[in-house]
């Protein structure tokens, strides 16, 4: 197999799976003829600041050994920073000719799990790859769509619940799904999670940090705005999805694809805590849809806010939280390359 010397590989320092995958794929990737280069991340927003770094210095490949968030951190850099994103403007790639290359070793890999439908293993990811660099002709790589998306107050560390257009917005790019209520706080007790736990299957993680959210159930009433068609109603649990898999493996938007250039939102509708319980078991193959009380909406816009300021939700985007309604998102279709 030829040298390629322009692939920059991204390990999440704090993923005990990616530590222990790691040996394995440089291996693997040496006894197979790659070069590369490889960082181990320092800090959150590292990911997103090396890929930017790599892909100025003429790494076409950037691969990530980790989960949803340190993917979603690298897809963000991928794109120059840019803080007036609007409805009218989409990210700005820094090489369009840059691929991103999946090897999971997360927590949930939710991302990864969409795009085969299932969860595949690491070794299946990683003679994609290698399949790559045998071609070098680019067939493998597929552009996908990405979400940019903006959310106020709440800054992480804040649980104040207050809100509002007054504040400084926060302005991302997620790769998935983001979730609202519920959902972001699950996310924000599986980060927090330690010791033993973090030794369970990412599925039995998120089902331990739901029914710990459980507990503090509350719906609020919310607005949500997908394109001009408007939803109004009591609820705590919203996705807005490129993806079908959300949460360690939970099916929130059965019919989200990622290159289909739309928004998938699910929304929970007047559901009290023994429903959510008890749909629980059935949200990992889309089951919960059939409940009436769960509506599903679609478009290339997003808007969800709550009708009182001081009942602001939380908002997770990929496992990582990033502040509070009211939140926009807006799709940006075939912005990247990922080899598949």
């Amino acid at each position: 197999m030829k040298a390629t010397p322009d692939t920059f590989i991204l390990i999440n320092h704090t993923a005990a799976r990616a530590r222990r995958a790691w040996p394995h794929i440089r291996d693997t990737l040496k006894a197979n003829g790659v070069r590369f280069d490889v960082h181990e991340t320092t800090c959150v927003g590292d990911a997103e600041a090396q890929t930017r770094i790599a892909l100025r210095a003429g790494y076409r490949i950037i691969a990530v050994v980790s989960g949803d968030g340190t993917l979603s951190e690298v897809a963000a850099g991928f794109f120059e920073p840019n803080s007036e994103i609007t409805r009218s403007t989409f990210p700005v790639p820094i090489n369009g000719e840059a691929a991103l290359a999946i090897l999971p070793a997360g927590t949930g890999n939710d991302f990864a799990r969409g795009l085969e439908n299932a969860r595949a293993s690491l070794d299946k990811w990683l003679g994609r790859l290698l399949d790559y660099y045998r071609r070098k002709k680019g067939s493998a790589v597929h552009l996908l769509d990405v979400i940019q998306a903006s959310t106020a107050g709440g800054i992480d560390g804040d649980d104040s619940g207050r809100a509002g257009e007054a504040g400084s917005r926060r302005r991302f790019i997620c790769l998935n799904a983001a979730t609202l209520g519920l959902g972001a706080e699950v996310a924000q007790r599986v980060a927090a999670q330690h010791g033993l736990i973090r030794r369970m299957p990412g599925e039995a993680r998120f089902v331990a940090a739901a029914c710990g959210a459980l507990a503090a159930w509350r719906e609020r009433i919310v607005r949500v705005r997908v394109d001009n068609e408007v939803l109004e109603c009591a609820s705590n649990l919203i996705a807005v999805a490129n993806g079908p898999y959300a949460g360690g493996g939970m099916m929130l938007t059965p019919a989200a694809r990622p290159d289909d250039g739309r928004l998938d939102v699910m929304v929970a509708c007047g559901v009290s805590r023994a429903v959510i319980l008890r749909e629980l078991a059935r949200i990992h193959y889309g089951g919960h849809l059939a409940n009436p009380k769960v509506r599903t909406l679609g478009g290339t816009s997003v808007r969800i806010e709550t009708l009182a300021p001081t009942c602001a939700l939380l908002v997770e985007a990929d496992g990582n939280v990033r502040g509070r309604t009211p939140a926009e998102f807006q799709i940006a279709p075939k912005a990247l390359g990922v080899i598949l």
